[in-house]
């Protein structure tokens, strides 16, 4: 598998580069250790994509990805909520 990398360009935000890659903003701040907006010039490392799809109620971690582990590491996080966007 080809890594990807991308260059931050002036005025871009944590989410809309994650929407033009088809990841979670969560996810790619999970992957490139950011605790805050990027910087213009830094270079991200963007993940694999995934279909992404937002969370209705009732669902579960195992039932949206087979598993827990699975979910965590498609998505950089153990949380799910109704509405958020994760990788299927």
């Amino acid at each position: 598998m080809r890594r990807a990398y991308y260059r931050v360009r002036h005025g871009q935000t944590l989410s809309s580069i994650a929407r033009a890659f088809g990841v979670t903003a969560r996810l790619l701040a999970a992957v490139n250790h950011l605790t805050e907006e990027p910087r213009t010039g830094q270079v991200l490392f963007i993940p694999p994509s995934g279909n992404l799809y937002r969370v209705q109620g009732g669902e579960s971690r195992a039932m949206l990805c087979g598993s827990a582990e699975r979910f965590e590491a498609r998505n950089g996080t153990r949380c799910l909520y109704p509405g958020q966007e994760v990788i299927i």
